[in-house]
C-alpha cells in the first residue's frame, strides 16, 4: 500500500510536470498564533518578551497594519482560506457551514495543482465545507519532512498557546508583573483584569518559544535559504473587547515575513531586513499573495490583493472588518480603517455590546467588569461595553489607540466620516454582503445550495434596498414611521425585516403607531420576520399583544421544529424582553437542550442559549444579567 501511494504521487507529479513544466518556486512556511494583536518587542511592545521573534524580525519584513478581516477565529480563517470575504462566501457567522460554489477552489489545492505539497498542522476551522482533496495531510502529524524529493512545499503550523482558553486557564504562576500591565482605558483596573493580561503576555513568551523551535527546525533541515517564512496571528487578544469584536483590537495582528535572498525578486518593493511595510494588508490578500509567490496568477474570484510575487496589485487605502454571529448571539457590525482612522457601523444598535456569550463569559475579566457595571462602579468609557450602541463610531488610532472617543459627531471629522462611511457602503454592494439577510432566512432561502451564487443574483437577493432599509433602520434618525410600515409591505422579506427592526428600535411610539402591520407580520412566511416583530410588539405593544408576541416567539424557540438560527433568534428575542417574558419560562425549561438534527458545529449554542434564559445548569457559568434598555439618544458615544 504504502509503495502504491508513492508511485500514485509520483505520477500526479509527472502530470504537473507535463503540464506546467516541473514545480519551481519558494516553499512557504507559515507559523500561525492563535488571539494575539502585535504584543511582541519587536513591535515596540516593552511588556513582551520574545526574543525568538525579534530576532527573525531583524532579518524579515515587519508589517504595521495586517487586518484578520474577522475577530475570531472560524470566519478570519474562512477569509485566508479561498481569498473571498466570508459575508460574501456565507462563511461570516461563527461555526457556519455554508457551501462553496463549484468553481471556487481553497487555495491549497491550487498550490497542489502547481505541484506543492501541502499540510496543515492542524487547526481548520473553516465556516465553509470543505471539499475532497484540499491538503495532503492535515492533523497534528503533518509536516514538509513527508513531500517528495525536490518538491516545493506550503506548511502551516498553529500555536494554541496564546488562544483565549489559555489566558484564564487556572491555576496559573505569573511570571509577567500583574502591576506592570497596561490596562485598555475599558478594562477597569482590578486583580481579576490585571492577572489575565498578564498570564497573556506569559502565554506571548511561550509561543515566541515554539515559534522559535519552528525556525530552527526549518534551518537545521538546511531549508532556511529555500523558504520564505510568514509569522502572523489569526485574530485580536482573546480579551474582551478585542476577540470577536471588529475594533483595531479585535483585528490587528501581527505580520512578519522573511524572503531569502534567492526570492528577492518575489519580495515586495519595501523588502529590507529589519524594516517596516506601511503597506494596509488583509486576510483576503494571503491566499493571492501565496499563488503569487508560487507563479500562479490568483483566479478573478479571489477579493484580496497580492502584496508580493509574480502577480503583485497595487495596494488598498481601505481595510475592512466584520462581525456577525459569535456563537448564540446575533449581531452585524461592519469597520474599515485607513492608516489613522476606524469607522464602525452598527446595524443593530438596539443591541448591547457585551451580549452574554457563554464562551466570553469563562474570563474572569469579563465576569468582574459586568459585575462592577451591575453595581454602578463603573464609568466612562468602562461603562460603554454593557451599554447600547451608536450607529456610527470613529476613531483616531493616532491620538486614541484604545478607540474609546467617538468622533463621529465631531465637526472636525465629517469629511473622514463621510469617506469611511462610503467605503464601508461601497464594500457591501461590491462582495454582495450576505450579513444583511438573517442567517435563518438565508437558510430558507438558500436550502443546500451555496450562499455565493445566491448573494451574486440580484433578482434573488436585492441587495441595494435591503441595504437601503438596514441602513434606515439603524441610523435611529427621528421616526420615519411611514417608511417602515411600507417597509413592511414589501414582496421581499430581508427588506420586511429591516422595517420591523426599524420600529423596534424606535421603541414605543413607533411600535404603536404601526401596530397593525406588526401584527400582521407575525403571521409572515419568514420566521425571521415574525421574531422581529414579536420582539418589538412583545417589547412595546399593547397589553394584549405581548401574549400573541410570547406564543410565536415560544413556537419558533422550539429545537425540535426549527433551524438552529431560528431557535437563537427567537431565543434572543426572548431574553430581550426580560421579566416580560416570564409566562413561557417554564415552556422554555422543558424544551429540549439540543436540537433533533443540528449542524455539527452548531450543536451547543441551542443548549448555551436556553440555559442562560433558564438557568437549569447549575454546573454553568453564573449568569450575568443582560443590560436591557432601548437606544439612547444622548449615548456618550454617540
Amino acid at each position: 500500500m504504502k509503495l502504491q501511494r508513492i508511485l500514485t504521487t509520483v505520477a500526479a507529479l509527472f502530470c504537473i510536470w507535463c503540464v506546467h513544466g516541473a514545480p519551481s518556486g519558494p516553499n512557504i512556511l507559515w507559523i500561525v498564533a492563535e488571539d494575539i494583536n502585535p504584543h511582541l518587542r519587536c513591535y515596540g511592545d516593552t511588556n513582551a518578551v520574545t526574543p525568538h521573534l525579534d530576532r527573525f524580525a531583524s532579518s524579515a519584513l515587519r508589517y504595521r497594519t495586517c487586518w484578520s478581516t474577522a475577530p475570531v477565529c472560524a470566519p478570519a480563517r474562512t477569509a485566508l482560506i479561498t481569498g473571498v470575504y466570508p459575508n460574501s462566501s456565507g462563511g461570516e457567522h461563527m461555526r457556519s457551514e455554508a457551501v462553496m460554489p463549484s468553481f471556487m477552489k481553497m487555495y491549497p489545492t491550487l498550490l497542489r495543482e502547481r505541484g506543492y505539497y501541502c499540510v496543515n498542522n492542524a487547526k481548520e476551522d473553516y465556516n465553509l465545507t470543505k471539499p475532497t482533496n484540499v491538503w495532503h495531510e492535515s492533523s497534528k502529524k503533518a509536516h514538509y519532512r513527508n513531500r517528495q524529493p525536490g518538491q516545493p512545499f506550503f506548511a502551516a503550523f498553529n500555536i494554541e498557546t496564546t488562544h483565549e482558553s489559555q489566558i484564564r486557564a487556572r491555576p496559573h504562576a505569573l511570571q509577567h508583573d500583574p502591576m506592570a500591565m497596561r490596562l485598555p482605558a475599558y478594562h477597569p483596573d482590578t486583580p481579576e483584569a490585571r492577572h489575565d493580561w498578564a498570564q497573556y503576555y506569559d502565554k506571548i513568551t511561550a509561543m515566541d518559544a515554539i515559534a522559535g523551535r519552528h525556525l530552527r527546525e526549518l534551518e537545521e533541515a538546511g531549508l532556511a535559504e529555500d523558504t520564505i517564512v510568514f509569522f502572523y496571528g489569526d485574530n485580536g487578544s482573546g480579551m474582551p473587547r478585542s476577540k470577536r469584536w471588529p475594533y483595531n483590537s479585535g483585528l490587528h495582528v501581527p505580520l512578519i515575513i522573511r524572503v531569502p535572498e534567492k526570492f528577492r525578486n518575489l519580495a515586495p518593493a519595501d523588502y529590507r531586513p529589519g524594516g517596516v511595510s506601511e503597506r494596509l494588508v488583509s486576510f483576503v490578500d494571503f491566499a493571492p499573495t501565496l499563488l503569487s509567490l508560487a507563479g500562479v496568477k490568483p483566479p478573478d474570484w479571489m477579493q484580496g490583493r497580492a502584496f508580493m510575487g509574480t502577480y503583485a496589485q497595487e495596494p488598498t487605502q481601505v481595510l475592512h472588518g466584520l462581525r456577525g454571529r459569535m456563537d448564540e448571539r446575533y449581531d452585524l457590525v461592519r469597520s474599515a480603517r485607513n492608516e489613522r482612522f476606524v469607522y464602525v457601523r452598527q446595524f443593530m444598535p438596539h443591541r448591547i455590546y457585551g451580549q452574554f456569550i457563554h464562551y466570553m463569559f469563562q474570563t474572569p475579566t469579563t465576569r468582574i467588569w459586568k459585575q462592577l457595571y451591575d453595581e454602578g462602579k463603573l464609568a466612562p468609557p468602562q461603562t460603554f461595553f454593557w451599554e447600547t450602541k451608536p450607529p456610527e463610531e470613529l476613531y483616531d488610532l493616532q491620538a486614541d489607540p484604545d478607540e474609546v472617543r467617538n468622533l463621529a459627531g465631531s465637526p472636525a471629522h465629517q469629511a473622514v466620516l463621510e469617506q469611511m462611511r462610503a467605503a464601508v457602503r461601497e464594500q457591501a454592494l461590491r462582495v454582495r454582503d450576505l450579513g444583511f439577510l438573517p442567517e435563518a432566512e438565508r437558510h430558507r432561502r438558500v436550502g443546500n445550495g451555496a450562499p455565493y451564487g445566491f448573494g451574486h443574483d440580484p433578482e434573488r437577493y436585492p441587495l441595494e434596498r435591503i441595504l437601503a432599509m438596514a441602513e434606515l433602520a439603524s441610523s435611529l434618525k427621528p421616526d420615519p414611521g411611514s417608511a417602515f410600515r411600507a417597509g413592511l409591505n414589501d414582496p421581499e422579506p430581508g427588506v420586511r425585516y429591516w422595517a420591523a427592526l426599524g420600529l423596534l428600535m424606535r421603541g414605543e411610539r413607533a411600535v404603536t403607531a404601526a401596530a397593525d402591520a406588526l401584527r400582521r407580520a407575525l403571521k409572515d412566511e419568514s420566521p425571521s420576520v415574525r421574531v422581529a416583530a414579536a420582539e418589538a410588539l412583545g417589547r412595546f405593544g399593547a397589553r394584549r399583544d405581548l401574549n400573541d408576541a410570547l406564543n410565536v416567539l415560544r413556537e419558533l424557540a422550539h429545537p425540535d421544529r426549527n433551524s438552529v438560527p431560528v431557535c437563537l433568534e427567537a431565543l434572543s428575542a426572548i431574553d430581550a424582553l426580560g421579566p416580560k417574558a416570564t409566562p413561557i419560562l417554564a415552556d422554555l425549561r422543558a424544551m429540549p437542550r439540543k436540537p433533533v438534527k443540528p449542524p455539527p458545529r452548531l450543536a451547543e449554542y441551542v443548549p448555551r442559549a436556553l440555559e442562560n434564559l433558564v438557568g437549569t445548569n447549575e454546573t454553568q457559568t453564573p449568569k450575568a444579567a443582560p443590560t436591557r434598555q432601548a437606544p439612547r439618544a444622548n449615548n456618550p458615544r454617540s
